[in-house]
């Protein structure tokens, strides 16, 4: 069975908390294990709790969520790069996938809702298929 983390942003909660919700129930219908739940306060606080998790033996990937809503500045846009950037960064260092389930930039909080529960569930599924294909590598 495939272990795995779920690092959840509690920033925009009325969307990223319905995230959770359908992460939490799509992993257990692929027959996954969520071993580990962590909220954080925001997408930028993500990448420093996805390294503890990716350094324990009893994850086998981390699965994201959150929503980076764009407001009137571009602050939306340097959320998401930075964040994208190091989760693969820290998939590289450890080997172990990082499902992206962090909706944006350039969204607005109507989009975001309608995508909250495909990019939750894309990013459980991500971890489960990166994982097993690494195992036949």
């Amino acid at each position: 069975m495939v272990s795995i983390a779920i690092v959840h942003s509690k920033f925009n909660h009325e969307i990223t908390d319905k995230m959770l919700e359908h992460a939490r129930a799509h992993a257990k219908k692929l027959g996954m294990k969520v071993a580990v739940e962590v909220t954080v306060p925001g997408a930028f606080d993500m990448p420093i709790t996805i390294k503890k998790l990716l350094e324990r033996k009893d994850i086998d990937g981390v699965a994201t969520i959150g929503a980076v809503i764009k407001g009137e500045t571009k602050h939306d846009e340097l959320i998401a790069n930075q964040l994208s950037h190091a989760i693969i960064q820290l998939s590289l260092q450890y080997g172990k996938p990082v499902g992206l389930g962090v909706i944006g930039p350039g969204v607005t909080w109507k989009q975001a809702e309608a995508r909250a529960k495909q990019y939750s569930e894309q990013s459980v599924e991500a971890v489960l298929k990166l994982h097993k294909e690494l195992k036949k590598i």
